[in-house]
């Protein structure tokens, strides 16, 4: 490969996702490096004044500031951008600061957002919270309703915000239908694509204008860095989230961005197993616990969209435990191999309780509207052996009488 084919569109284009994840958006320095580079500079300089003022106005490539570009930040940027099939990416520097910024950049006092009810902790305080402090108008649907996407709409609505597999409780959302609808009214969609990524699902292909992603998630996968990334067409990226990026500096940093494009490398091998070992961990348990939400499974009241929608259901679902808190509590004191943490898409298998971590945030009520419940357990499926990560489960259900 030369120096540059990985930022040639006319050629990467053509590689299969696998390739892509590899080699996409590579540009090697003029030492030939097979590994990216990691440019740790805030900075830059020019051979003359008239270079860095060409810059400054647009009119000739190169770096400014690395607040606004960075040649590693801008390797993962493209990487991103292809697997996603997306015309162009700004990568951010967590998962939250790529919702904020998704939501902010287009937003104005007197607009109204739509957004589905079962959400992140922290999603639903952007829309509940943060954006009518700005005299943004908000209301939330339960997003498995088509039906209620189309009640919700007013002469201001702007945007429709919603994660599909939705965060704890695996809701699925129609997109092709929610997005369809937004366009006819000329509404923008934001999907956050975390649970899934480009590699399982694709929301542009079902007409989604805006793809955020907590990077740190399934993208990195091992648990090291904090990212986030924002996809969309040229002009939106450029004329839209860009200014508002380059004035308030939420910026990944070129180290994090060298973590997430390693990362990136083994993404589909890593979310395929994941995929695989879920389903056999969710089939295992489904018998033991009140109620399991795992799209993968046929008893989830989804489950064939979802399988329209995703080529697999990535590796984190939910399960409910018929003792509430206490029992839930009980269950993960128990657990011997699997971690108690509230991170998702990590290479290790991990559980958490929603209710006193991701969600604490919000009120009572509003996590009970969500279908977050005081038993109810979220867990990320590993890399592990299955059967390990069945055994330890079966051994921490026996423990809390179930």
């Amino acid at each position: 490969m030369k120096k540059t084919t990985g930022f040639d569109r006319s050629k990467t284009k053509n590689w299969h996702p696998a390739t892509q994840a590899v080699r996409g958006g590579t540009w090697r320095s003029e030492h030939g490096e097979t590994s990216e580079a990691l440019f740790l500079t805030s900075g830059y300089s020019y051979d003359n004044a008239e270079e860095v003022a060409a810059r400054f106005r647009g009119d000739e490539q190169g770096m400014t500031y690395s607040r606004l570009q960075n040649p590693t930040v801008a390797m993962l940027e493209e990487r991103i951008a292809l697997l996603e099939g997306a015309e162009a990416c700004r990568v951010q520097a967590s998962g939250m600061a790529a919702m904020t910024t998704a939501l902010l950049c287009q937003l104005s006092a007197g607009d109204h957002i739509v957004s589905a009810k079962a959400a992140f902790g922290s999603c639903r305080w952007l829309v509940d919270t943060l954006c009518p402090r700005f005299g943004i108008e908000s209301t939330v649907v339960d997003g498995r309703d088509n039906d209620a996407w189309e009640r919700a709409i007013r002469p201001n609505t702007k945007v429709f915000f919603f994660e599909t597999p939705a965060n704890p409780t695996l809701d699925i959302v129609d997109m092709a239908y929610v997005c369809g609808l937004a366009k006819a009214h000329g509404i923008t969609t934001v999907v956050d694509n975390a649970f899934a990524t480009a590699t399982l699902q694709r929301p542009l292909e079902y007409g989604a204008d805006v793809v955020a992603y907590s990077a740190t998630k399934l993208m990195e996968g091992q648990g090291r860095v904090l990212a986030g990334a924002v996809c969309g067409t040229e002009k939106f990226m450029n004329e839209v989230l860009l200014p508002f990026q380059r004035n308030t500096g939420p910026n990944l940093s070129p180290f994090s961005a060298w973590v997430v494009l390693k990362g990136l490398e083994t993404l589909q091998l890593r979310a395929q197993r994941q995929s695989d070992n879920a389903l056999a961990v969710g089939q295992a348990i489904e018998s033991r616990v009140a109620r399991i939400l795992h799209p993968g499974l046929a008893s989830h009241p989804q489950h064939e969209l979802a399988m329209r929608q995703m080529d697999a259901c990535g590796p984190i679902f939910a399960f409910e435990l018929p003792g509430g808190a206490e029992q839930a509590m009980a269950f993960l004191n128990a657990l011997e191999l699997v971690d108690i943490s509230n991170n998702i898409g990590d290479s290790r298998s991990l559980c958490c309780h929603p209710w006193t971590t991701t969600h604490y945030g919000v009120s009572p009520d509003v996590r009970l509207d969500m279908g977050v419940s005081e038993g109810l357990l979220r867990i990320n499926i590993g890399l592990e052996d299955p059967r390990d990560v069945i055994a330890d489960l079966d051994q921490a259900l026996t423990r809390v009488g179930l």
